[in-house]
């Protein structure tokens, strides 16, 4: 199982996947240490494709627009390999990579690389500018996700 955090450290919200990656790995990591790979993406986008072949989930972290109050968090989970909210148009761009995340589950669906279970946990950004650190609305809402994250990994580790 992969748990995927996504974002760019330097623009203020956009960098709460890799919050929620750093906090998650903290609590939980050392107890599913050789059943869960912790990997920071980065804005590394289409890049990626190659950690979902052959996996059997893959939990991505993620500051997700959806032009919600700042600081929702957004639980999605794929429905025969794909996204109907991305897809339907949903979610905006407002980060530096959310198209690029977009694509990547797109393109990895397409190639036929789809782990069998696909889950993205983010919070709405409240800013996404140059910055470093999250907004408070952001950061309140970082342990919640993080449990949300947690019980899904959970959940995913006890059926396998």
């Amino acid at each position: 199982m992969l748990v995927l955090g996504l974002g760019n450290l330097l623009l203020t919200d956009d960098g709460v996947g890799l919050r929620l990656l750093e906090e998650l790995n903290t609590s939980k990591g050392d107890g599913w240490r050789d059943r869960v790979e912790f990997l920071d993406g980065g804005t590394q986008g289409l890049a990626l494709m190659s950690e979902f072949e052959g996996r059997k989930a893959v939990v991505i972290l993620d500051a997700v627009g959806a032009g919600a109050e700042p600081g929702t968090i957004h639980f999605l989970r794929s429905i025969e390999g794909g996204f109907p909210e991305f897809s339907a148009g949903h979610f905006r761009s407002t980060t530096a990579h959310e198209g690029n995340a977009r694509e990547l589950i797109a393109t990895v669906a397409l190639l036929g690389d789809s782990p069998e279970q696909l889950f993205v946990v983010g919070i709405e950004p409240d800013q996404v500018k140059t910055g470093i650190g999250l907004t408070a609305s952001v950061e309140g809402a970082v342990q919640q996700a993080v449990a949300r994250a947690a019980g899904v990994v959970e959940q995913l580790l006890s059926s396998h």
